[in-house]
């Protein structure tokens, strides 16, 4: 793809999670094209990301936006179409909010990689706003702006020209919501890197940004009861509710950098994945260090959890269903070599490989019908 001017769309640069595993490979495959992001905190990426060229919106600017970057939700779409991308011939953006709803230029190309339709105005709505957990204020000021985001979601679908899904489940939600088909190449995992450890597991983990719909919560009612330790990695707007709630048993390690990450599910005996993933790379970053996944069976786990072999899926969103896979769990036994093997079919290099191919067919068949 010689003499192609090409643009990098990313929702937000605040850590490090699976979208920007993927937006990692983009940078790698197009070491040349800038990253368009709403705002940027310099430091959160890994050096590949950081290096580059990244340009963000006016949103950078707004007072306390590291603490409190989730309340200026409402600017996030115009922010995002305010971008000049004129000059690009192809448009790479990778979304789960509003990265998708950027503005091609008409002769441009744009593929979106979706990691959801935007959760919170679509199939997780009532866990983020369920009105128990609203003010006064929010309970009327909420509903219409969540409602005028999904009129924008479904309008700007037709920016895309092809939408790649990171699994089927997502897949299944971008035909509901935006009636587009798309094709599914699952987002990688650094199998390289995330290897297994000398030692056996001692704890139970949970590596999760803490937001409604992951359903720390449950995890932490349960544990609660059980007594067994938990360690819980990330950070979000949950913390202080979570960290109150918990038992001394539960050990809140807050964000941690890829190394120490590696070393606490290395001497991990299972992942905890208590609420539905839309794919879920943690599950397979903890498959490649041969650890076994206890998820619940919905969603993007049963694309990346083999039951009794690689781990257990509990069926219902509840305390008694998770443990009682927790006691199931502690009667079984796993072989390392055949969970890790299953973390290896989800390579960074097949996913390059995939993505690469696809980007080029996708340009070769938009550049024939011009």
């Amino acid at each position: 793809m010689e003499n192609v001017k090409i643009a990098l769309v990313h929702d937000w640069l605040t850590g490090q999670r699976g979208g920007e595993r993927v937006l990692e490979v983009f940078c790698e495959i197009f070491p040349e094209a800038p990253i368009y992001t709403l705002f940027h905190f310099p430091g959160s990426q890994i050096k590949i990301i950081e290096e580059k060229s990244i340009r963000t919106s006016f949103l950078q600017q707004l007072p306390l936006l590291k603490k409190k970057y989730r309340f200026y939700l409402p600017l996030y779409t115009l922010a995002i179409e305010l971008f000049d991308l004129q000059e690009y011939d192809l448009v790479l953006s990778s979304s789960h909010c509003v990265a998708k709803g950027i503005i091609p230029g008409p002769d441009a190309l744009h593929i979106s990689y979706i990691h959801s339709p935007i959760r919170y105005a679509w199939n997780q709505y009532s866990a983020y706003f369920a009105a128990e957990r609203l003010g006064v204020f929010s309970r009327f000021l909420i509903p219409p702006v969540i409602h005028k985001l999904r009129v924008w979601d479904v309008a700007s679908s037709s920016r895309v020209d092809f939408f790649i899904a990171n699994s089927h489940n997502v897949a299944r939600r971008i035909s509901k919501y935006y009636r587009r088909q798309s094709d599914v190449i699952p987002p990688p995992v650094d199998a390289e890197f995330f290897v297994p450890g000398k030692t056996e597991g001692s704890y139970f983990l949970i590596v999760s940004a803490l937001v409604p719909y992951k359903r720390i919560d449950m995890a932490v009612e349960t544990f609660n009861r059980t007594g067994l330790p938990l360690k819980i990695v990330g950070q979000g707007p949950e913390y202080k509710m979570l960290k109150k709630k918990a038992g001394k048993n539960i050990e809140f390690m807050g964000y941690l950098r890829s190394f120490d990450l590696r070393l606490v599910y290395q001497g991990a005996k299972a992942l905890i994945m208590p609420g539905e993933e839309d794919f879920g790379i943690n599950s397979l970053e903890s498959q490649a260090c041969g650890v076994p996944v206890i998820a619940y069976a919905k969603g993007g786990a049963l694309e990346t959890v083999i039951p009794d072999r690689t781990g257990l899926l509990f069926p219902e969103l509840s305390p008694a269903s998770l443990q009682e896979a927790l006691d199931k769990f502690e009667n079984m036994q796993f072989n390392k070599s055949e969970i890790r093997s299953n973390a290896l079919k989800f390579s960074k290099d097949k996913f390059r490989e995939q993505i690469a191919f696809y980007i080029n067919e996708k340009w070769k068949e938009f550049k024939y019908k011009k």
